[in-house]
């Protein structure tokens, strides 16, 4: 079935890449909460578990539409876009699942091993347990930012060998290739939410630690910064936090989860390499202006008829606030999605 996306159209008050990332998260808006939420644990392979947050309407009936939201760098399924989202799928009567990534959110505690960008394995593990919960109800899975990348990484790794319940797909500004953005983070003012990110993830880590204490972590982890008194007299000082995203991946994420380095991290887990073998119906949302996740990468790619990428001219990060006399409450990203996923 074709579709068609009408043209964005930035508030005019918000124009620019940085402008629309920040009032984007700065006006998140009120989240409506999770009282009504049901949570489901996900065994996986190596024994860790993660959390489906389940949202059904008092409408939705055994086969209709259900979706899964995977959530970004350092958010979890409270994350605001994640709970608004959900709340505008389950008032088009679509039931909901919003995915914790490892640790994160209503996980915290249940996995010894972190998430990261090529979980696509737990994506996988969610979507049979929605097919245990939702029989014959097809699943549109939507990725947002590091999720994103995951959904693409899914898609096209195994396209012959993907769940049943997997209808269709929706990957919003997935940093399709790991390096290129880290490079682009670590240059010019985006080094300010460069060092952001690390300061939570690092903050994720020790609540992880807290809550689980036999969490894997690299030897000597928690760094902290030299105490440059005791390093005269003690002779040794514990190295300093990382302070982007590339060093607290080549100290963390690489060695704890099996990658050895950053720079193979990144070669094996960007779904850019992934992408032209997708055969399931995928809409790929980017903006031109994204500073966090820069489109050249996405625009290089050969594409298979499956796919449809829509790059709009400015957006940002996750933003995409428009006219909210054209587009209801001003958010075209939301409009966009439950629009697919309700096709």
């Amino acid at each position: 079935m074709p579709f068609s996306l009408s043209e964005f159209r930035p508030n005019p008050f918000l124009r620019g890449g940085h402008l629309q990332t920040l009032a984007g998260f700065i006006a998140a808006g009120t989240p409506p909460g999770d009282q009504h939420a049901v949570l489901h644990e996900v065994e996986l392979a190596d024994g860790d578990r993660i959390v489906l947050s389940d949202d059904r309407p008092a409408s939705w009936c055994e086969g209709d539409r259900v979706v899964l939201l995977i959530h970004g760098l350092a958010g979890c399924h409270a994350s605001p876009y994640m709970q608004r989202i959900a709340a505008k799928l389950n008032a088009r009567g679509v039931r909901t699942f919003r995915m914790d990534l490892r640790g994160c959110g209503a996980g915290l505690g249940l996995a010894r091993f972190p998430y990261h960008s090529g979980r696509s394995a737990d994506a996988a593990a969610a979507l049979a347990t929605i097919g245990r919960l939702c029989p014959n109800a097809p699943v549109t899975l939507v990725g947002f930012s590091l999720g994103g990348n995951i959904t693409l990484k899914l898609l096209g790794e195994t396209p012959a060998a993907l769940p049943p319940n997997l209808a269709q797909a929706v990957a919003v500004c997935p940093p399709v290739d790991l390096s290129h953005c880290v490079i682009a983070l670590g240059s010019g003012v985006n080094r300010l939410y460069d060092r952001y990110f690390a300061r939570l993830m690092l903050q994720q880590i020790a609540a992880r630690q807290r809550a689980r204490p036999d969490a894997v972590v690299p030897p000597g982890w928690p760094l902290v910064v030299a105490n440059r008194s005791n390093a005269t007299t003690s002779g040794a000082a514990r190295r300093r936090p990382p302070r982007g995203v590339r060093e607290f991946d080549e100290s963390f994420t690489a060695p704890v989860s099996g990658f050895g380095t950053a720079a193979n991290y990144y070669r094996v887990c960007s779904s850019a390499q992934f992408i032209p073998a997708i055969r399931m119906p995928t809409l790929i949302l980017g903006a031109a202006d994204d500073p966090l996740v820069p489109p050249s990468p996405l625009a290089a790619i050969e594409l298979s008829g499956a796919v449809t990428l829509q790059i709009t001219p400015s957006g940002g990060h996750l933003g995409f606030l428009g006219r909210s006399i054209s587009n209801g409450d001003g958010r075209w990203m939301d409009r966009r999605i439950v629009e697919w996923c309700c096709r």
